[in-house]
This record gives C-alpha cells, sequence and structure tokens, in this order.
C-alpha cells in the first residue's frame, strides 16, 4: 500500500512516517530524478524569490518557506540541463533546509521502482552548488553599523527633505519613525476636515492619515505614485503625514541652521516651522518642520477621544523597543535594506561625476557632499554586472570605516521599522570568486507579508579592506586636484 502523497497536505513531510528505502520522484525539465523520501521536509509550488548578487551561478535566491528563509537552487543550471522550466520546490535537509527548483514532482516510490532514475546524493550536490559555506556567527544579533545616529558628527543633524504643496520641508530623522507608500485603498472619512485624509493600517493597529500640505494651508495635489506616509509620533499618538513625494535624507551642519526669525512667529503655518537651513551655500533654504506643533488643537483633541487606543500604543512602545529602521532601497527589480543608523545622506546623482584618475572600473567618479569629495560606486554593476538604468538614480553615502562612499542605486523607496520577530539570520550561502555573500548579507527581513524578502546589506562588507585603502588614496590625490 502506497503512503499518503506528500503533496496533498500543507504540512511539512517530516511530520509524517516515511521510510529511508523511499524515494521521492521529480523531473527536470524532460530527466526524471529521485531523492531519498527521509531528506525531504516539504514540496510546495515555486515561492517568491529574492535574487542574491554575486551568487553561484545555480542558486536562484531565497525563499520564505514557512517563516523561515531558505536558498533555492536550480537543479537544471546545476547539472546542465538546460533552461528547464521550474514550477515547483522541494526542500530538502542539507545541514539546514535547502529548496531545489524542479519542473514537476511524481511521487513517492521504493528504491525497486526508482532503480532507472539517477538518484541524487543531497551532500555532493550542496557541495557542488556551494563552492565554500561561510561560518555562521554566533549569537544572530543585530548587526552593529559602522556609524549611525549616535555615532553621528556632533555638529550634523540628519533631515529627512520631502515636497508638500510644491514646497520643500524636512523633519529630523529622529522624529521619523518609518516612511511608508500611501496604499492605492485607504479609509476614507466622508464630511471629515479637509487635513484628514483617511486611515490605514500599519503594524496592526489604525493609522490616522494628514495631510502635510492641508495642515500648512498649502494647495493639496492629487495622490500619486511618489506620494508617501510619514509616520510620526505626536505625544502618544503614531500619526500619517501625507506628502507629496520624499527628496532625500541629508545632513545639515548645525551652523547652518537658524532659528526662525521673531517675524515668523505666528498662529498660522510658519508656527509649525522650528528652523530655516541655509541649503548649498546658502542658495536654497529648507524650513524644518516641529512634529509636536504640526496638528491643531482640535485634532488633536479628536485623536484623545480614541482614534488610537492606549492598547495600540502601549504594544507600539514594546515593538519599537525591540524594532530596528532600514532604509529600502531598489536595484534592477530586487529590493535590498540598510540600517538607517549606517546611511549618512540620500541625495540625487548629479549629472555630471568628476572623474578619479586609475581607480577602479565600478567607480564612476567623484561627487561633492557635506563638504567633502567622495567616490561613487554604481552598486548595480557591483550586484549584476549591470549599470544603473533609472531615470532618478539616487546615490545612498555610507561611511564604511573610515571612508565615506557613494552607492548608486536605482530608487529608494521607504524607511521602514521592522520588529525583530520578521528578522532573521541568512541562510549559509556560497560565494563567486572573492566576493563572500554570506557576509553581504547577514541578514533576512519579511515586508508586506510573509511571501516578500529583503535581503538586508552588512554596510560594513559594502567595500572589502583592499577596496576602502584604494579609494581612500585616490580620494586624497583627487581632492588635492579637484577638477
Amino acid at each position: 500500500m502506497q503512503p499518503p502523497s506528500p503533496f496533498r497536505t500543507p504540512e511539512p513531510l517530516a511530520s509524517a512516517p516515511i521510510l529511508h528505502a523511499q524515494v521521492l520522484t521529480f523531473s527536470v525539465g524532460e530527466t526524471r530524478m529521485a531523492v531519498s523520501a527521509a531528506l525531504v521536509q516539504e514540496i510546495a509550488p515555486l515561492p517568491r524569490i529574492a535574487r542574491v548578487p554575486h551568487a553561484p551561478d545555480a542558486l536562484l535566491g531565497v525563499a520564505n518557506m514557512r517563516g523561515t528563509a531558505v536558498p533555492v537552487i536550480s537543479l537544471a543550471t546545476l547539472l546542465n540541463l538546460g533552461d528547464a522550466a521550474t514550477h515547483r520546490i522541494v526542500v530538502v535537509d542539507a545541514d539546514g533546509p535547502v529548496g531545489l527548483a524542479v519542473t514537476s514532482v511524481s511521487q513517492v516510490v521504493g528504491e525497486a521502482e526508482a532503480a532507472s532514475l539517477h538518484q541524487i546524493d543531497v551532500a555532493a550536490l550542496m557541495g557542488k552548488a556551494m563552492m565554500q559555506r561561510r561560518t555562521r556567527r554566533s549569537g544572530g544579533g543585530a548587526i552593529a553599523a559602522p556609524t549611525g545616529e549616535h555615532d553621528a558628527e556632533d555638529d550634523t543633524l540628519p533631515l529627512v527633505t520631502f515636497i508638500a504643496g510644491g514646497q520643500d520641508f524636512a523633519l529630523p530623522l529622529s522624529a521619523i519613525e518609518e516612511v511608508l507608500r500611501l496604499p492605492a485603498s485607504i479609509a476614507l472619512l466622508p464630511h471629515a476636515d479637509t487635513v484628514v485624509v483617511g486611515s490605514m493600517t500599519a503594524q496592526g493597529a489604525v493609522l490616522p492619515l494628514l495631510s502635510l500640505a492641508a495642515l500648512l494651508s498649502l494647495p493639496v495635489a492629487a495622490f500619486t505614485g511618489r506620494s508617501r506616509v510619514v509616520v510620526v509620533r505626536i505625544g502618544a499618538h503614531r500619526v500619517g503625514i501625507v506628502v507629496d513625494a520624499i527628496r532625500s535624507i541629508e545632513r545639515v551642519a548645525e551652523s547652518a541652521i537658524d532659528p526662525v526669525p521673531q517675524a515668523l512667529h505666528r498662529n498660522g503655518a510658519e508656527a509649525r516651522i522650528q528652523a530655516i537651513c541655509r541649503m548649498e551655500g546658502g542658495t536654497r533654504l529648507l524650513s524644518v518642520l516641529a512634529p509636536d506643533m504640526l496638528l491643531r488643537d482640535d485634532i488633536t483633541a479628536k485623536l484623545l477621544q480614541g482614534d488610537l487606543k492606549e492598547q495600540h500604543v502601549m504594544a507600539d512602545d514594546a515593538m519599537d523597543a525591540q524594532s530596528e529602521r532600514f532604509l529600502l532601497f531598489r536595484i534592477g527589480e530586487e529590493h535590498f535594506g540598510l540600517p538607517i543608523g549606517a546611511v549618512e545622506e540620500v541625495a540625487a546623482l548629479p549629472s555630471r561625476l568628476t572623474p578619479l584618475p586609475k581607480a577602479p572600473d565600478f567607480v564612476q567618479g567623484v561627487m561633492h557632499a557635506r563638504g567633502k569629495m567622495i567616490p561613487v560606486i554604481d552598486q548595480g554593476q557591483r550586484f549584476n554586472g549591470i549599470p544603473t538604468t533609472s531615470a532618478k538614480p539616487r546615490v545612498v553615502v555610507v561611511q564604511i570605516g573610515t571612508l565615506t562612499a557613494g552607492f548608486i542605486v536605482d530608487a529608494v523607496s521607504e524607511v521602514v521599522n521592522l520588529p525583530a520577530s520578521v528578522l532573521s539570520d541568512a541562510p549559509d550561502l556560497g560565494v563567486q570568486g572573492d566576493t563572500a555573500t554570506g557576509r553581504l548579507f547577514e541578514r533576512v527581513a519579511e515586508v508586506d507579508g510573509r511571501d516578500r524578502l529583503v535581503l538586508i546589506v552588512n554596510p560594513r562588507e559594502l567595500l572589502d579592506r583592499a577596496e576602502q585603502d584604494l579609494l581612500a588614496r585616490l580620494g586624497r590625490k583627487g581632492a588635492a586636484k579637484p577638477a
């Protein structure tokens, strides 16, 4: 009598008794194969996969399987079987779960019935797929950023700049919990004040949405794909402030921040501005908002009536103590994350970069940032060999040891506040050449549901030590002879 089919139940196969004499048969293209059923943990449709830059050719990426990040191997690539279609994943135990991407799964049979099929040696297969395995660091704790909000230079203030009503404004990064995309569908409030946009769900609680343009008595534009929700805490409440678009993250010298002139201290929109920043040598002024002054008294009173219940506030506070903030960015079609403390600033890519003689190919040139010239690196070219082609690329400036460098990405999407429960160690990944992807990506995060994984970049490993030393030397020479 045949045992129950392994793909009729949503439970992992490891929960069902399977004899060592049985094998699971499957196909990769036109080739039929088998693997010991005792090693099989689960069979599922091919899930959404997060691609891993610099990974071995056979490693498709990382998938979320029941809350565990699992590396997915293409048997077609590994065994030189051509471009076979892959529709299913067989999760096997290979010193940890590994997914085998296959075309189809047949059945569980006895070894005698599968004698004519090629039976996979999982250990040998993994040895071929992963040329080296990284040694997992003990503890699995959070990655310590090379610099951060506590390590930043004392004379600078990190600001998030955005557009509202056609004008530029900013909020201190420390005052912002998250920056989220405005959902396509939000709960509108009929007959509400023009300031009140509606509400959305965020972190398991209702988040009220208010229009910043309306709060500041500026023209209110229609929502677009660039509209964002800046989440701030005002008093005991989390509030979403809707802005037209996010511009960048910038660090401003305290010497360039002036108090608001007394003539502007009135009861209107100007009262919500706490400082004026002189940007770009004083040619551009930026208004820094005061979070606690954004809301009118009547709106604050409505919030106090219970739009956000006390238990939600307590839950948020408990989560905040165990959460981390990350900047999410896109390269090609893949999304990645950086600890926000590692980000010095986010800026638009200048129309022209100053060439840096004798620099490596991946260095596009140098740009002026925060009073010094920094090397600019095309991260898309480093990750997948394809230069960034976005119409509006961004430069993420990161401090790596003593070197400050800018990394070109296709887009910066949002700042998210992620609880520890959605962060986990990245699985052991192979290496290609001298680039250790196991060190570059130490964690993965579940974002927007369990089907989406984002690889968290270890900022210390964006450049290896030799590259850092080389760029530091070239930077000193370049600074001596600016273009």
